[in-house]
């Protein structure tokens, strides 16, 4: 930025270069430098206050350590009459030569690095751009500042005004000590005259939802001036007397998690109603957080409805009691989705457009901290049965599935009081093994699998738990290792056969035949055909597979289609063994197919109870079994229909059938 009284072209590096050669200063365009901040650093125009309110609480912070603690902490805000906006501040001020080297070089840092140095923990600023910001709303900004700061002779700083416009060009000179346009205290003035476009930022609506927003919890009295008739007060730097104001006090209170209340219930009340308030929904629960070490302290609620594991978990985090972001991510582990904290930090870094936090040692050993105190609380509260313990389960047990895939303090907790789908109802794993003592616990891994089974297991006293929700595969196997008193295993198609009550031999060559034919018609779909008894006699028949031959299925197929991967995938795998449609000789229907002396009707029937028992299972039709269940009911249907004809006029079967 070059001001309009001196000029930085032409001058010879120092410490730099041969003797006598001219260096030139880069030239700033100031304009590109606005649009740069507005549409790749920042998301929102609307930051410019917050800038504002940063410098404002910097220099107030620098002049308590001017003058101590007694020394005036306020801000206002006042809407001028022209659509602009004044942010007065009672901070340490600046003397001419602080104005020209912090407001005339831009990437200048702030005065928390010229007066106290890099790093204090005290000061908000972080990056010199914050006053530049507000050339995303304004065309000129004016800032006129006395300082706290005494001369070396001992009188009184002279006031100084800097007045910066949108094109580069700065003006920067004293006034007279009694200039009305100065403050009277130490402190410092900055207008902003709006751009065109950008008035909305500027309405007297705005700023109060703005200061509120960022400002709430500041430790500093934030005051914001408006006219009780609605508009700009007319007259106050001008004509016209000046309409009645109001002045509204948005900050200057305790953090709502440290603020003192008559009981606990109380505190419960008022700390609900602040999560209402700010995040929109009322708590199941609240976690209070505490990490002396990182300056941090919050509150963590837990969301009253369930999210999924891949939900996103956006937080509201303070700096220093200046918000940073409503929507800030990666605060927490990826299991503790099922909370949203509202919390203050002062040695977290931020990032550039300070809208985030910076990934550094900090934040990792920040986020370990807080998900130790969010599981802390979660084993305390599920370590009862207690009416909370039992809403949290109902809602966020996949949180619980999450922690206990790498927990194995939680994993004990997760066997004693996570629900799972068993063929024995819903019930808890330490359950389940209770009622059978004396036998297996199986476990699927899809639920298309538990279907498939879970009714003739079910009526055999078979102990078999749906595993193919979202963590529960890879949980029970975990679980299987922890526990292995209670012999938990994936189930196979021999744990479901052995318990099936085979047919008596006469009955078996009695329908050999029969049955030969029905596995003839499904050799395509690499299905063989058994008979059986089992219960419920309703259910025809039950497809079962087998984990290791469906993947030496899969590992086939795969062969057929990439020659490279095909080699590698025949080497590796077995042969796949068929699966297996097991018919129930205690079904009607599965008699009366096995008793028909048509073998056409026999494999259309087979075809038919395949299909239904692949249905019955929750999966869906692949194109070949749903044109083999077409084929099969076409044919069917028609020797239906025929038989109710003469014989005499019966028609022809069709040629396909003829050939099938």
């Amino acid at each position: 930025m070059t001001g309009t009284h001196e000029t930085t072209a032409g001058r010879t590096a120092p410490g730099g270069g041969t003797p006598g050669e001219a260096t030139t200063a880069f030239q700033v365009d100031l304009r590109g430098v606005v649009d740069l901040l507005a549409r790749h650093l920042y998301s929102s125009p609307r930051v410019y206050l917050r800038e504002l309110l940063q410098n404002g609480v910097d220099a107030i912070t620098a002049r308590a350590g001017l003058e101590g603690p007694q020394a005036p902490a306020r801000i206002l805000l006042r809407p001028l009459p022209d659509g602009g906006l004044e942010v007065h501040d009672s901070g340490v001020g600046l003397t001419r030569d602080e104005a020209q080297e912090l407001l005339a070089t831009i990437g200048r840092s702030s005065k928390r690095d010229v007066e106290l140095g890099t790093g204090r923990e005290e000061f908000l600023g972080q990056f010199g751009i914050g006053l530049l910001s507000a050339f995303m709303v304004a065309d000129e900004i004016e800032l006129v500042s006395r300082s706290a700061r005494p001369t070396a002779a001992g009188d009184a700083p002279v006031p100084v005004r800097w007045r910066g416009r949108a094109d580069g060009r700065y003006e920067l000179v004293e006034l007279a000590p009694d200039d009305p346009a100065a403050p009277a205290e130490p402190g410092s003035v900055v207008r902003l005259h709006p751009r065109r476009d950008t008035e909305h930022w500027l309405a007297p609506e705005s700023v109060v939802a703005l200061a509120q927003d960022f400002g709430s919890l500041l430790p500093v009295e934030l005051l914001v001036e408006t006219p009780l008739d609605g508009g700009p007060g007319e007259g106050r730097d001008g004509a016209g007397g000046g309409a009645p104001v109001a002045v509204r006090r948005l900050s200057g209170e305790d953090l709502p998690w440290r603020a003192a209340h008559a009981t606990p219930a109380a505190r419960d009340a008022a700390l609900a109603g602040y999560a209402e308030r700010t995040l929109g929904f009322t708590p199941l629960a609240r976690i209070d957080l505490d990490l002396p070490l990182a300056g941090l302290t919050g509150v963590a609620y837990v969301l009253p409805a369930a999210v999924a594991p891949t939900t996103t978990s956006r937080h509201r985090v303070y700096l220093k009691r200046m918000l940073l972001g409503s929507a800030v991510d990666d605060l927490l582990p990826p299991w503790a989705f099922f909370v949203r904290c509202v919390l203050d930090a002062s040695v977290l870094r931020p990032t550039a457009s300070r809208e985030g936090l910076y990934e550094d040692e900090v934040l990792l050993a920040t986020r370990d901290a807080l998900g130790a105190q969010v599981r802390r609380w979660l084993l305390e509260t599920l370590a009862t049965d207690s009416v909370l313990a039992r809403r949290f389960l109902e809602t966020h047990h996949l949180a619980v599935r999450a922690l206990a895939l790498t927990d194995d303090e939680m994993l004990d907790v997760a066997a004693r009081v996570l629900p799972f789908e068993t063929t024995a109802g819903t019930t808890t794993l330490a359950d389940l093994a209770t009622d059978h003592p004396d036998g297996r616990l199986l476990y699927t891994a899809s639920v298309e699998e538990f279907r498939r089974i879970a009714p003739v297991a079910a009526a055999q006293g078979l102990a078999v738990v749906n595993g193919g929700y979202v963590y529960d595969a890879d949980l029970l196997e975990r679980v299987a290792a922890r526990f292995p008193q209670w012999r938990l295993s994936p189930v196979s198609a021999a744990d479901v056969a052995h318990v099936l009550t085979e047919v008596e031999p006469l009955r078996e060559l009695e329908v050999a035949d029969a049955l030969a034919s029905v596995d003839a018609a499904l050799a395509e779909q690499d299905c063989d055909v058994v008979l059986r008894r089992y219960e419920p006699d309703a259910l025809p028949a039950m497809l079962l597979h087998d984990r290791e031959s469906d993947h030496a299925r899969e590992a086939a197929r795969v062969a057929e289609t990439d020659d490279l991967w095909g080699e590698i995938l025949a080497g590796l795998s077995a042969p796949a063994r068929p699966r297996r449609l097991v018919l129930n000789d205690a079904n009607a229907t599965v008699r009366d197919l096995l008793a028909s002396p048509d073998a056409q009707v026999r494999a259309a029937g087979a075809r038919s109870l395949y299909v239904t028992a692949v249905l019955a299972s929750g999966k869906a039709l692949q194109p070949v079994e749903a044109t083999l269940m077409n084929d099969s009911l076409s044919l069917l249907l028609a020797r239906a229909l025929a038989a109710g004809q003469d014989p005499a006029t019966e028609p022809d079967p069709p040629a396909d059938e003829e050939n099938r």
